[in-house]
């Protein structure tokens, strides 16, 4: 049995707020692969929960008719990995979170609810970072959007306010458009892990295929919040694909963006190893995703 005080089910996301506003002690519920782990370990227990998990205006995802993805917060994972327009236009988001957990988590579990719960090493969270996605908030003053990398405040902690619901996020046309990317995931194991270390990278190549015009590098586990290594990204804007000094010296620099430490999972030393190598490893994919040829 779960400790909870009351469960309210939301007709919209408007009466949400709502019911989170009128009871201080409530908290927001969607997939609840989250929220009710909390609960049954103690640390929201005796809450009441408002539930926005069948609000169908959070769900789906939509190309909007000014390029920009509109990807609903209340989508499950299994739905965004199988979404013919994540497929077409941002597959490394549809192969990121296709690494969450095992079928019934990513059955249940949004995308919405892994971005919110704040945590560095959720699966989404750095392919997001460097797509430069936005997150639309809707609150007791209106809506606000805020960048997803100016969403993490510290490990387990976000802008959003309680009273506030996570409704959409937006993936501008200019982050997609002619680019390729692709995503990391180290664990102990391949399968119902929590990643050790994530790395996500994006690529934007020359007509000809032969030298990188534009690179976004994001981690996750790197550091308490999700992060972007943005000196190392500008350090190899404009060489060539196959020029494996620069690809290395890129690898490098991102150790000095990064603040990993030590668990049970991996220590601190380890983790820059991993930083270091996956970064190589996820550009020289995203390069091939692009229609590029390395040899590495």
């Amino acid at each position: 049995m779960f400790d909870i005080k009351s469960f309210y089910e939301a007709k919209s996301v408007a009466d949400a707020v709502d019911a989170l506003v009128k009871d201080p002690d409530a908290e927001i519920i969607s997939g609840g692969t989250d929220v009710l782990i909390r609960v049954r370990e103690g640390k929201d227990a005796g809450r009441s929960v408002v539930s926005i998990h069948n609000l169908q205006e959070l769900k789906g995802v939509k190309l909007l008719e000014n390029g920009d993805l509109w990807i609903g917060a209340g989508t499950s994972f299994s739905h965004i990995t199988n979404d013919p327009l994540i497929q077409k236009y941002i597959p490394m988001l549809g192969e990121a979170v296709d690494q969450v957990g095992g079928p019934q988590i990513r059955n249940t579990g949004t995308i919405g609810g892994n971005i919110c719960n704040g945590a560095t090493s959720a699966d989404s969270a750095s392919t997001m970072w460097t797509l430069e996605a936005v997150a639309v908030l809707e609150g007791p003053e209106g809506e606000r959007r805020v960048p997803v990398s100016g969403f993490y405040t510290g490990p387990g902690r976000t802008v959003r306010e309680r009273t506030e619901v996570c409704k959409y996020f937006l993936i501008p046309r200019e982050s997609y458009e002619g680019w390729a990317g692709h995503y990391i995931k180290y664990g102990k194991r391949k399968a119902m892990e929590i990643a050790t270390l994530g790395c996500a990278v994006r690529v934007k190549l020359s007509e000809d295929k032969t030298r990188v015009e534009d690179v976004r590098l994001g981690y996750g586990v790197a550091g308490p919040t999700p992060l972007r290594c943005r000196k190392a990204e500008e350090g190899l804007k404009g060489c060539a694909v196959a020029d494996q000094e620069a690809v290395a010296a890129f690898a490098k620099a991102a150790l000095d963006e990064v603040n990993p430490r030590s668990s049970w999972r991996a220590s601190k030393e380890f983790r820059l190893q991993l930083i270091e190598e996956l970064a190589k490893r996820a550009f020289y994919e995203a390069v091939r995703k692009a229609g590029g040829e390395v040899n590495a």
